[in-house]
């Protein structure tokens, strides 16, 4: 670096130069600070200059910070001197005492209590495998001391000999038992005498355990039917059925029907329905109040059906009902699943509405299919739920919750009627995903994937494939793409405080919630999934819903008479 001058009026001149280490002496920087002053003291300021009152507030700043930074460097070199003193006198200690013969556990303790180089943590592992021999090690030394001395006076040197060697065999005894000793140096081999590599007892495949996790419970559950592993490498294991069927242990003895309200055909076929499973299946049937109402309305005929009142012996219908009997459409279904907060029975959907991707039989069948379900066994298909709270900003605690609500398609929250965008933080089990700009999110099922994800641009996804669908409404950017998130994980979108308005959440398209600034949406997979019986199967029925309902790349097949590769 080339020397710099600062003059003033001529006469002051102060150079600087950079030594070899990189670092300013403090001489140097000590005449820096005096040539500011200097500087400062021979240049009066005028008050009336604002320029010139910054540019000397500015000069004593650097010299404010020449002067912090030699006393610095003083004060780092004087400890780094201390140092290499220690240190030279530790060297030259080590030294004399291992001429002298010193002990390996004497060193270690010299060490152990005289520097503070050394890390402690480190010292730790390092010593602990040696601290359970120490005091054999030490009762030993003191022994063939002795001997040694006793050798000296007569010469007795078989007695020594036998003494060491059973000293080396307590020591290696010692160590095995209580871990591997520093002395110990692990190493690829031996040689013997013939030059041949003797393999280290610790050259070795580690082994390792797999293990299930779930918000830091440890579980084992289903591991042997997803993988197996053996010395140390992974493999999955082959399923042994790809689709899950139900097989009745003992015989339904209780459906319950609903029905979708306000439908003549829906209401005629639930009163022969009725009717056929009482005389012909001697079965116990739950309907709707209303449902109930509407048929003794008909018929005194209909006084055998059941029903419920309140919301009590709605929580425990799982506990009578064996079998759940739809007549309606996807919403009819969505119905069903709300009504069950718990487990919930085998779900038997016959397409009587408009769209029908969960309703797989037809109700012009209904004898033969009840009929074939009845006797078992049956294909179903779970379909995962997901289970929401709403946490208010004004709660304590994250137990202070409203919920839990079960979804079975999906949970929405969007802007309703604010004409402002929805602003959303989403986190994804305590990590940050994004910050959604735009009309909404949606929090979709696998099964809820054909539904109002659909329309705002998520994919169609298998229902019985465990996932989270991650799916903006019309956002504020192009690179917002739909996400598929796995079923363990809990996500948390909150509204945050400069937020412009506020959001409304709503849950399978109904009980629709206000969340103001701070409050917290938190959703995660529920425990409870719905079987729903399937017709074939749950591929081919999730397949042909998506080609009767949706028309899915319905197009007319290109003409054999066209152009062709010659």
């Amino acid at each position: 670096m080339a020397p710099s001058k600062v003059n003033s009026a001529g006469d002051a001149s102060v150079s600087c130069s950079q030594p070899e280490n990189g670092f300013l002496n403090s001489l140097s920087l000590l005449s820096s600070e005096k040539a500011v002053q200097e500087l400062l003291q021979q240049s009066p300021v005028q008050s009336t200059d604002d320029h010139l009152i910054e540019f000397s507030d500015a000069m004593r700043t650097v010299a404010k910070a020449l002067r912090r930074a030699a006393e610095g460097k003083a004060s780092a070199q004087a400890e780094a001197a201390e140092w290499k003193r220690k240190y030279e006198l530790e060297r030259a200690r080590n030294l004399h005492l291992e001429h002298k013969g010193y002990n390996f556990y004497e060193k270690l303790e010299s060490w152990w209590t005289q520097s503070s180089l050394c890390n402690a943590m480190g010292m730790i592992r390092f010593m602990l495998p040696c601290l359970f021999c120490l005091e054999n090690c030490k009762e030993r030394d003191r022994k063939i001391s002795e001997e040694q001395s006793h050798r000296e006076n007569n010469g007795d040197d078989e007695r020594t000999k036998n003494l060491a060697s059973r000293s080396n065999e307590q020591s290696e005894q010692c160590c095995g038992s209580n871990g591997i000793c520093s002395h110990e140096v692990l190493r690829d081999g031996d040689r013997d005498s013939a030059s041949k590599v003797v393999p280290n007892k610790f050259a070795r495949k580690a082994s390792f355990k797999l293990s299930w996790c779930c918000k830091g419970d440890q579980s084992d559950q289903h591991k042997h039917d997803i993988v197996s592993f053996e010395r140390g490498n992974i493999t999955t294991a082959e399923r042994s059925s790809k689709q899950i069927s139900l097989k009745w242990e003992s015989q339904p003895q209780t459906v319950i029907i609903l029905t979708k309200p306000n439908s003549t055909s829906v209401r005629i076929l639930c009163a022969e329905m009725v009717r056929w499973l009482r005389e012909q299946k001697k079965l116990d049937i739950y309907v709707e109040p209303r449902v109930r109402a509407e048929l003794l309305t008909e018929s005194s005929y209909y006084n055998f059906v059941h029903t419920w009142k309140g919301e009590t012996e709605i929580m425990l219908l799982h506990t009578k009902v064996d079998l759940v009997v739809t007549l309606g459409g996807d919403g009819t279904v969505l119905w069903a699943a709300s009504m069950f907060k718990g487990p919930v029975p085998p779900v038997v959907p016959f397409s009587l509405g408009s769209l029908g991707f969960m309703t797989p039989f037809h109700s012009e069948r209904y004898q033969e299919y009840l009929d074939s379900i009845l006797k078992g066994p049956i294909s179903i298909t779970l379909r995962h739920r997901l289970q929401c709270h709403v946490i208010r900003e004004a709660a304590k605690n994250e137990y202070e919750t409203e919920g839990p609500i079960l979804v079975l398609n999906e949970v929405t929250i969007d802007r309703g009627i604010s004409s402002y965008l929805t602003n959303l933080e989403c986190y994804c089990d305590n990590s940050f995903v994004t910050c959604v700009q735009g009309d909404g999110l949606i929090l979709s099922t696998t099964s809820g994937s054909t539904a109002y994800s659909l329309a705002a641009g998520g994919s169609m996804v298998h229902p019985q494939v465990p996932g989270i669908l991650f799916t903006p409404i019309c956002p504020h950017s192009l690179s917002f793409r739909p996400l598929i998130l796995p079923e363990h994980v809990t996500l948390r979108v909150q509204v945050p405080f400069n937020s412009r308005s506020h959001a409304w959440a709503s849950f399978d398209g109904k009980d629709r919630k206000r969340l103001a600034a701070g409050d917290a949406l938190v959703c995660s997979m529920a425990p409870w999934p719905v079987p729903t019986a399937c017709q074939i199967d749950s591929t081919s029925d999730f397949l042909n819903s998506i080609h009767d309902g949706l028309h899915w790349n319905l197009r007319k097949t290109q003409s054999f008479d066209g152009p062709r590769d010659a």
